[in-house]
């Protein structure tokens, strides 16, 4: 008996799928933001409360290790202070931005600007300006974080390309900033505001990581702190990584709470409060890298959140200022913060132009191993060429 005919059955072609652009992942969040409901939900208090352990043993582990970094950096930046020769505006600039490199951090590097001020080794445009390049130089701190998280073993562009994001938004914002700054200086519009303060200002956490940090400083010597913090890190990753859970919802699994990582305005409120607790830009921008690689905060949500932590980051340098420099100092600081402020408000109210821009660039620099190194050559060789600008 004669089989029927075997019919083969075509398979479905292949389909290809395309990454939205910047604008329909803006639409789709705004629309996510404005449809998610609160759902009832039975909550896992046990594991709630050991995640929440894991969290903050990761962020004082995290900070321990930022903080070893910079105290055993802080030696050889005292060092490149002796003999570099500082006597212009913008090689103040390129001074502060180095010099920030080494500390791996912006706040030392304001304090000694405001320190040199006092002492009349620069004058009020130059402490604008190397306050500035501390600024520009400590977002790098999260491009090497980026960096070690990568080698862990995550993707390259999905760890490396919020360093590159907070570089390009603290120099987007930072330089016109400066500009308007230099020129409220030069022309004296503004007058000496007069304040006083009795004492600095230290973070909560400070009072946990401080008597650890010196108990080894006393025990090891500068370049073992270099090492002890670079082995440090990799375990405060360890901790943060088990307090993340997998989000397979995105955001919306947050409820009411995950709308507000949509809202341009609400994430730069983020970064200001969380900056201000910390009192270090450091560590509360280090901390976008495993929160965007395991998907909790979207690249494009993360911009308002850089330019929140990059205004209350001026707190303690406005506190160091009035106590070192008087009320010159820190009316020098004040309107560094004030501009900067500005520039970020209007950033926000423009806010779809500028973060198109800014992403687009981000991802064209993160594209191809090629355009990564060009980019981190010109971050070095940028503040080298100002240092010696006469």
């Amino acid at each position: 008996m004669e089989s029927p005919p075997h019919h083969e059955q075509s398979s479905p072609a292949p389909t290809t799928v395309v990454e939205p652009g910047f604008d329909q992942r803006l639409v789709q969040a705004e629309s996510v933001a404005a449809s998610v409901s609160p759902r009832r939900s039975h909550w896992n208090w046990r594991a709630i409360g050991q995640r929440l352990a894991y969290a903050v043993a990761g962020i004082l582990v995290f900070v321990l290790a930022l903080e070893l970094l910079k105290r055993g950096a802080a030696g050889y930046g005292h060092i490149l202070v002796g003999w570099l020769n500082v006597n212009s505006a913008m090689s103040a600039l390129g001074f502060g931005w180095l010099l920030a490199y080494i500390f791996l951090s912006g706040s030392p590097v304001a304090a000694v600007a405001v320190t040199f001020f006092a002492s009349g080794t620069i004058d009020g445009l130059q402490t604008l300006t190397m306050i500035t390049g501390s600024r520009l130089g400590a977002s790098f701190i999260v491009l090497f974080v980026g960096f070690i998280y990568h080698l862990r073993g995550h993707r390259r562009a999905a760890s490396v390309s919020i360093g590159v994001l907070a570089l390009l938004t603290t120099a987007a914002i930072y330089l016109p900033a400066l500009a308007l700054g230099y020129w409220l200086l030069s022309s004296q519009w503004v007058g000496i505001v007069h304040a006083s303060a009795s004492s600095p200002l230290s973070s909560v956490i400070d009072l946990f990581i401080d008597p650890i940090v010196a108990f080894i400083a006393r025990m090891a010597p500068e370049w073992l702190l270099l090492v002890i913090g670079a082995l440090t890190l990799p375990g405060a990753f360890s901790l943060l990584d088990r307090s993340i859970p997998d989000i397979p919802g995105g955001q919306s699994v947050f409820g009411h709470a995950g709308q507000l990582l949509y809202r341009p305005l609400a994430m730069f409120l983020l970064g200001a409060a969380i900056t201000s607790f910390t009192l270090s830009v450091s560590v509360s921008l280090s901390m976008l890298v495993p929160l965007t690689v395991r998907g909790v905060i979207r690249r494009e949500n993360a911009l308002p959140y850089i330019m929140g932590a990059n205004i209350t980051t001026f707190i303690d340098t406005l506190i160091a200022a009035l106590i070192v420099g008087g009320s010159a100092a820190f009316t020098i600081v004040l309107i560094e913060m004030v501009c900067v402020t500005f520039f970020s408000l209007l950033a926000l109210l423009c806010y779809r132009p500028f973060a198109r821009t800014l992403l687009e660039l981000q991802e064209f620099i993160v594209r191809s191993p090629l355009h990564l190194t060009g980019f981190l050559a010109i971050v070095l060789i940028v503040p080298l060429a100002l240092l010696f600008i006469r």
